[in-house]
């Protein structure tokens, strides 16, 4: 079977599981339709939520960006998986025995006031639809590639099909659709990475290749890694920082605490039955999160080695790279640069005539480097390549069975089409039960509220696919934004309005307002009002790279959190104190269940 039959088939028979889990547990309630009736089993959330949180951006884009950024791409890895230990700690147990459906009833309650909630409805809609832009890019990188058709065809199959199971299926329908998501999406990332592991280094498990030896000589495979992109001009693969080490650093923390105030997952730890569960869940969560972040950095350097060694046979003879027969030549090409130069993720431009690919850093600083470029007769690097794309592309590179490749194509889908159906019902239920029901509209009926909330979903569905068309940069930036995003509004206040009881809703309210303005200003100044090219007001902040301390825009969510805790604390500290009950209530949902508070009557 060719190539393109085989991804059909396994593709398509992934969608049939999806739309048939969908039918079978279609949402008959609301409980069921925002939490699936609160009564899935721990094991069974803990894939689901991994499957919701790892999105198209870990899947698709996360080991892209390691790839090409080396060392520094590795705040990926740690602010993901750190923030949802953050999550599992600081916010899930105490969110549920809260016992509220979401995040603004959640905010509205604890701080007492319509305008509290009203203010974390918007931000929550702006954090989730920034993030839904990230995985339809990813769903239309994925169907461009290996279905065959436009970027923008693939775009409408992916809502086409997240409309169906989403919007019939509620929470239920999201949740079990999940579970078999995250089976497909962690097989389908696995796989390769232990083909291509035993290809380059003998050992069949990728943790473990990534510092074992490259295959046929005494160098380990970073090591070689490291050689191969220092000798063509880049920066070393194990040392090269992101901008800065505060940058670093900051980017790190706004992806740590915009993962734990992300809707899609808090939402996650109402759907199981008891408080206890929502702590196993997220331990499960942890553990089937981990199988891929620590697959990641092994696909990620492997990647990077197979891709020079495809375009420069010296890579792994040890040759001369600079030499006119090591570049490959471009009608010799292997067939997955044909297949991916179709999507426009992979370019080629033959700058000095030679009918040869040369792929290096022609920005380099480096002498040596400059010197063997000009003997060489190189004019400049003569292939664009999408950090998207490498993960895709990975079992292409390494020559793996067509069913490994299709295989990948569907885990990129799942990972983007479970996160959306997440996102899509976040909003939806936002603007449903949280605007129409608790707001405007008190006495819609149940059967009411539910249409409404289907309503909500198709037209998330149509605004999302909309962005997914005209995407404001890569996947994983995009993500990145809606991550700042939530780090500057929603996290503060969930933290403040569990731990603190005397934090009072003017204080929520302001926090919330100035966390989320001045990062949604810094990120605009630089990247176009609302994503939009040539609205960019850069004079604000000192021009396009003069960032404020070297801090990037994606990376700016941890200043908006600062100002956010420092602004609520602050007017909370000149404005009336919460209600003794909230105060009560704020110490109830800290005591551990079982722990009983200290009577003083029996004490003699």
């Amino acid at each position: 079977m060719s190539l393109q039959a085989v991804t059909y088939l396994i593709v398509g028979a992934t969608f049939a599981l999806y739309i048939g889990i969908a039918i079978w547990s279609r949402a008959g309630s609301t409980s069921e339709f925002y939490v699936a009736g609160s009564g899935v089993h721990p094991v069974l959330n803990g894939m689901a939520t991994g499957a919701d949180w790892m999105s198209a951006a870990s899947f698709i884009s996360m080991a892209g960006l390691i790839s090409n950024m080396g060392y520094g791409g590795a705040l990926f890895l740690m602010g993901w998986t750190g923030g949802y230990v953050l999550l599992a700690m600081l916010l899930a147990p105490y969110l549920r025995k809260f016992g509220k459906y979401t995040v603004p009833q959640f905010v509205g309650d604890r701080f007492y006031s319509k305008g509290a909630s009203s203010v974390a409805v918007i931000c929550l809609i702006t954090a989730s639809v920034t993030y839904i832009i990230g995985q339809m890019t990813g769903v239309g990188v994925a169907f461009s590639r290996f279905l065959g058709v436009s970027n923008h065809m693939g775009i409408f199959i992916g809502m086409a099909i997240v409309f169906m199971y989403a919007v019939f299926g509620g929470m239920k329908g999201i949740t079990y659709t999940q579970v078999a998501q995250y089976c497909v999406l962690i097989v389908a990332y696995t796989i390769p990475a232990i083909f291509i592991s035993m290809q380059l280094t003998g050992n069949p498990i990728p943790q473990l290749g990534l510092g074992g030896h490259f295959v046929g000589t005494d160098m380990t495979l970073l090591g070689k890694v490291d050689q191969v992109v220092t000798e063509l001009g880049f920066g070393k693969y194990t040392e090269t920082t992101r901008l800065s080490t505060l940058n670093m650093f900051v980017y790190t923390v706004s992806l740590m605490i915009g993962t734990a105030g992300l809707p899609h997952v808090i939402i996650r730890f109402f759907t199981v039955p008891k408080v206890r569960d929502a702590r196993m869940s997220a331990g499960w969560a942890l553990v089937f999160i981990a199988i891929l972040y620590t697959t990641a950095p092994a696909v990620a350097a492997m990647a990077r080695l197979n891709l020079h060694a495809t375009i420069n046979s010296a890579v792994k003879s040890g040759g001369d790279l600079f030499a006119e027969d090591a570049s490959i030549k471009y009608d010799e090409r292997p067939d997955w640069m044909k297949r991916w130069e179709v999507t426009g993720l992979l370019k080629f431009a033959d700058k000095n005539g030679d009918g040869r690919i040369q792929y290096y850093n022609d920005k380099t600083k480096n002498p040596d480097v400059i010197a063997k470029v000009e003997a060489a007769g190189w004019k400049g690097s003569e292939l664009t390549v999408n950090a998207d794309i490498m993960v895709l592309a990975n079992p292409e590179i390494a020559l793996l069975p067509n069913w490994v490749i299709a295989l990948v194509a569907a885990g990129g889908l799942a990972a983007a089409l479970s996160t959306a159906a997440g996102l899509l019902l976040a909003i939806s239920s936002a603007i449903s039960h949280d605007l129409l029901k608790d707001m405007w509209m008190p006495d819609l009926s149940e059967k009411g509220e539910l249409m409404a909330g289907k309503i909500a979903m198709a037209g998330s569905i149509v605004v999302a696919g909309y962005l997914g068309l005209n995407p404001p940069g890569f996947a994983a930036g995009t993500v990145a934004i809606a991550f700042g995003l939530a780090a500057s509004s929603i996290f503060p206040c969930l933290m403040m309005g569990i731990f603190n009881k005397k934090m009072n809703k003017e204080g929520a309210i302001a926090g919330m307002i100035c966390g989320l303005g001045i990062t949604m200003l810094y990120v605009f100044a630089h990247k176009g009002l609302f994503f939009i090219k040539g609205t960019e007001f850069l004079g604000l902040f000192g021009g396009k790279e003069n960032f404020f301390l070297g801090i990037e825009p994606n990376a700016f969510g941890t200043i908006g959190a600062i100002v956010n805790f420092v602004v609520a604390y602050l007017v909370s500290k000149v404005t009336p104190d919460p209600p003794e009950h909230i105060q009560h209530l704020v110490e109830n949902v800290r005591i551990p269940r079982g722990a009983k508070a200290v009577d003083g009557s029996h004490i003699h």
